[in-house]
C-alpha cells in the first residue's frame, strides 16, 4: 500500500510542478497567492509533503485547472475540462486575475489590435 501512496504523491507532485512551471510562475509567487509557505511548495513539488485539500483547491484555482487534474485517475482519461483547456487562456486568466478593470480593457484592446494587424497582413 505504501508504494501506491508514494506513486500517487509523486504523480501529484509532478502535476503541480509542471502546471506551475508551464505558467511561468515562481514558487515565491505561488506562495504569495495561495498563502502556502514557499518551503512547503518546494516540499509538495518534491513529493515529500502531502497536500491538504484546501491547499490543493487554492493551487488548482491559481493554475486554472480542476482539482481532479492533480489527482491520480487509475488509468482513466483526464476530464474534458483539463484536456481541452487552452494553455494561453489558462495563463491569461491567471495573470489577469488581479488586474483592474481598466487594465483588463487595455489587454482586450491590444488583443483586438493584434487580430486586426494579422487580418491586414493576410490581405496584402
Amino acid at each position: 500500500m505504501t508504494n501506491k501512496l508514494d506513486a500517487e504523491r509523486e504523480f501529484q507532485a509532478q502535476r503541480l510542478r509542471e502546471a506551475r512551471e508551464y505558467l511561468g510562475l515562481s514558487q515565491e509567487y505561488v506562495s504569495q497567492e495561495t498563502a502556502i509557505s514557499r518551503p512547503a511548495i518546494s516540499e509538495i513539488e518534491a513529493g515529500r509533503r502531502k497536500v491538504e485539500s484546501l491547499e490543493l483547491k487554492r493551487l488548482a484555482t491559481l493554475y486554472g485547472r480542476p482539482m481532479t487534474y492533480f489527482l491520480p485517475n487509475d488509468g482513466k482519461k483526464d476530464s474534458a475540462v483539463a484536456k481541452n483547456e487552452d494553455p494561453v487562456e489558462m495563463k491569461l486568466r491567471t495573470m489577469t486575475k488581479k488586474l483592474t478593470p481598466e487594465d483588463r480593457e487595455e489587454i482586450l484592446r491590444f488583443a483586438e489590435y493584434l487580430r486586426h494587424k494579422k487580418s491586414a497582413a493576410e490581405r496584402e
